[in-house]
């Protein structure tokens, strides 16, 4: 039976990280992309004005390592959390479908007046969501150990 990596494997601890202009979102989007949840996991807090996501990323960070070493590739749950959300907006997803399964293609940010914008967050099928926000002010936070991906592979995409 195989065992489950660890961070102590690696010497490397959780993400954690925050966008809050367009070079950090960047950063973020890259390390959420293949990211891979079903549409149950998405959640939008009016009251709080948040709009989160539990979701199962590719771990892009550990690429490198993993390859070098011929050791499995590794994914990781993580919360994906834009605050100050105002309005929500989906195209080719439905939200209340628990079976249905989305795979995180990017994220973009397009700016508004005075700071505010709409995070726009795209995924294979051509689903989207755009979320309105008074600002830009994502967070992405490793919260589970690393596991070994299920497929066993990398994420790859059509040329």
């Amino acid at each position: 039976m195989a065992e489950d990596a660890k961070f102590e494997d690696g010497g490397e601890k959780p993400l954690r990280l925050r966008a809050e202009d367009t070079d950090d979102l960047a950063v973020i989007a890259a390390l959420a992309q293949d990211a891979v949840f079903p549409a149950s996991e998405m959640t939008w807090d009016r009251a709080q004005r948040r709009f989160a996501i539990l979701l199962n990323r590719f771990r892009w960070e550990d690429l490198p390592k993993a390859e070098a070493r011929k050791r499995p590739y590794e994914r990781v749950q993580a919360v994906l959390v834009v605050s100050d959300v105002l309005k929500v907006q989906s195209q080719g997803v439905e939200r209340g479908d628990k079976d249905l399964i989305l795979s995180l293609l990017s994220i973009d940010f397009e700016a508004g007046e005075d700071g505010a914008g709409r995070v726009i967050l795209t995924f294979a099928g051509d689903g989207a969501i755009a979320l309105d926000v008074e600002c830009l002010d994502v967070a992405l936070k490793d919260v589970t150990r690393p596991y070994i991906a299920p497929s066993r592979h990398v994420p790859k995409h059509p040329e």
